[in-house]
């Protein structure tokens, strides 16, 4: 195959390794003196806000794993493609130069040795940083099997390092393929990028500046999200782990999974909601409310859940209310409630209006609030649960979610 066709087979398929909640953009990318027709350009959330648009594609899409969601995976009938560092570097350069992407996201299949692929990978980050003088935003997927000489490299050169765990415990990833190791490769793995990354911003010196996420494949093994929560709450309160990202599993027709019933896509926004209340909400893992069986209820969103299992905490007056208790108010972000304890030492306020006005959710946040000794709301708003097609993802439906889009992954 030539360059095009290559870079047109493997970013699309890096495609599905996307940001959750995120658009997908194709756009005419000139290789050599032909377009690249269908090029992976997305927007991905950076570390510290705001968002850019990502080149995603992989290093080659041959692989010699047993993923049994992935329509790579060692059995697969795909096109097989690789390009070399030159050409991933070359292409991204000149996608970068147009202004159609600001950043890189970098992954691989696993074509026998992992390692091997790995160096690959980190000779494309090489060229970039070191003869391309590019110092704008990497994020690389760490391949399982990976070294921790890698591990040590890949911090240096990219900006964002993720090691996909996919499960919560050795016996849920050895079922999504029999050749991962949890507890022996790829969590240790992820906690030493994140030691790397946490040492460097404590000692504030030359090293490395960045951080690490993760992804879980969510529904195809029987796990439960307080599981993956426990999980996902310990790394990020250690401070290993920025952020984590769940996909809800979907079956892809000619993998071993092909046959398995797919995965609400309201329980993939439930465990989003749920990581955004350990992380930026100040819940403990303690405070979230698990049904019988483990996962999390969904016919409401996680706060509202823990609002209903606490009537004593309620109603807060507006007027007088710690930031951290606004933020325990369904209908309540970060913003808004930030929003209204700046307003309220220089402004008046009287009415839903102006709650509306800083950001907050009435309907939902009504019952939970006073303002002027009135309560907003008499009883709390009806919950909308609205069941998903098959394979339908959440940027598919209009799912109500306090995340917003550019939040997700």
């Amino acid at each position: 195959m030539d360059l095009r066709r290559r870079m047109e087979l493997l970013t699309e398929a890096a495609l599905p390794d996307r940001e959750q909640g995120m658009p997908k953009y194709r756009r005419s990318v000139p290789v050599g003196n032909r377009p690249i027709t269908s090029m992976g350009i997305a927007q991905a959330r950076i570390p510290g806000g705001g968002s850019i648009n990502l080149m995603r594609v992989m290093q080659t899409n041959a692989c010699s794993l047993s993923c049994g969601y992935c329509p790579t995976f060692c059995g697969g009938k795909v096109p097989r493609a690789t390009v070399s560092p030159e050409e991933v570097a070359t292409t991204f350069m000149d996608v970068n130069r147009k202004g159609l992407a600001e950043g890189l996201f970098l992954t691989s299949g696993v074509p026998g040795r992992a390692t091997r692929a790995t160096d690959r990978m980190l000779a494309t980050l090489e060229v970039l940083r070191r003869r391309e003088g590019f110092q704008g935003y990497i994020h690389v997927k760490l391949l399982p099997g990976a070294e921790v000489a890698q591990v040590e490299a890949a911090t240096r050169l990219a900006t964002r390092v993720s090691v996909n765990l996919e499960g919560p415990s050795d016996s849920a990833v050895r079922t999504l393929a029999r050749e991962k190791d949890l507890s022996g490769d790829l969590l240790p793995k992820l906690e030493l990028a994140g030691r790397l990354y946490r040492r460097a911003r404590e000692e504030g010196g030359p090293g490395p500046r960045g951080s690490t996420t993760t992804q879980f494949v969510v529904g195809a093994t029987g796990e439960r999200d307080r599981e993956v929560l426990g999980l996902v709450a310990r790394l990020e309160r250690q401070r290993l782990l920025h952020h984590a990202h769940f996909s809800a599993f979907q079956p892809v027709e000619g993998t071993p999974f092909e046959n398995l019933p797919p995965t609400p896509a309201v329980r993939e926004a439930r465990l989003y909601q749920a990581e955004h209340l350990l992380r930026d909400y100040g819940f403990g893992f303690d405070e979230l409310a698990f049904a019988a069986d483990g996962n999390l209820p969904l016919e409401h969103d996680p706060k509202t859940t823990w609002a209903l299992a606490n009537p004593e905490r309620f109603p807060l007056d507006v007027l007088r209310a710690p930031l951290e208790l606004l933020l325990r108010v369904p209908g309540v972000g970060p913003k808004a409630a930030r929003t209204l304890v700046a307003a309220r030492r220089h402004t008046t306020l009287r009415d839903l209006k102006d709650l509306k006005g800083a950001g907050v959710d009435t309907v939902r946040a009504g019952f939970y609030l006073t303002l002027r000794g009135r309560r907003l709301a008499s009883a709390p708003a009806p919950h909308q649960l609205r069941l998903f097609a098959p394979g339908e993802h959440l940027t598919q439906a209009p799912f109500r979610t306090p995340v917003p889009p550019c939040a997700y992954r």
